[in-house]
C-alpha cells in the first residue's frame, strides 16, 4: 500500500496535575478504565502488555448502547515523556478492523503522547496523530475529519481531566 502524506492532527492541553500521576493515568488499565473515550462513552473491556510490542485492548459502549472496541500496539515507551504506537478500530477478539461509522477512515493511526512538565506542577499533554499505511482515499477522510477530531479528543480530555481533578 502507497504510503500518503497528511498533514499530522496535533491538540494540546495542560492539565493541573503533576506529570507522574498523568502518565499513570495512560499506563494503568485500571485508571484508563474511569476515563478514556470521547464523552459519553463508556469503557468496559481495558487490557493492558505495557512494553514495545505489547498492546493495550479496550472495548466501550457508544451513548446509543454501540459496542466499540479499540486497540493500541506499543511501538515506544519512555517514562514519563513518551508513548508512541499504532492505534486501530479492533473487534472484541483484538484483530483490526475498519471505524464502524467511517469505512474509509485509515486503518492504522501512527499516535504520539508527549507529557511534559509545566510551570506551578502542571503537565502539557499533547496528542499527535497521523494516518499509518494509508490510501489516497484514507487520507483524504482523515484531513476532512478534523473537526471530528477535534471534538472527539476534546471531550475524551475533558474527561481526563475531570477524573485528574479527582485523582490528585
Amino acid at each position: 500500500m502507497p504510503e500518503t502524506t497528511s498533514k499530522d492532527f496535533v491538540i494540546s492541553r495542560v492539565f493541573n496535575a503533576p506529570r507522574e500521576l498523568v502518565w499513570q493515568c495512560f499506563t494503568d488499565p485500571v485508571r484508563m478504565k474511569q476515563w478514556w473515550g470521547p464523552k459519553g462513552f463508556k469503557v468496559h473491556h481495558s487490557k493492558m502488555d505495557l512494553r514495545p510490542g505489547g498492546f493495550y485492548h479496550y472495548g466501550m459502549e457508544a451513548p446509543d448502547g454501540t459496542p466499540m472496541w479499540g486497540k493500541m500496539v506499543y511501538r515506544e515507551i519512555t517514562p514519563p515523556e513518551r508513548i508512541v504506537f499504532i492505534n486501530s478500530f479492533s473487534d472484541e477478539n483484538g484483530g483490526v478492523t475498519r471505524h464502524p461509522m467511517a469505512p474509509s477512515w485509515p486503518l492504522e493511526m501512527m499516535s504520539i503522547f508527549a507529557f511534559e512538565d509545566a510551570p506551578g506542577g502542571k503537565t502539557r499533554f499533547t496528542v499527535r496523530w497521523s494516518p499509518h499505511n494509508t490510501t489516497e482515499t484514507e487520507s483524504k477522510t482523515f484531513d476532512e475529519g478534523r473537526d471530528s477530531m477535534t471534538m472527539g479528543w476534546s471531550g475524551t480530555l475533558e474527561k481526563l481531566e475531570a477524573y485528574l481533578t479527582k485523582a490528585v
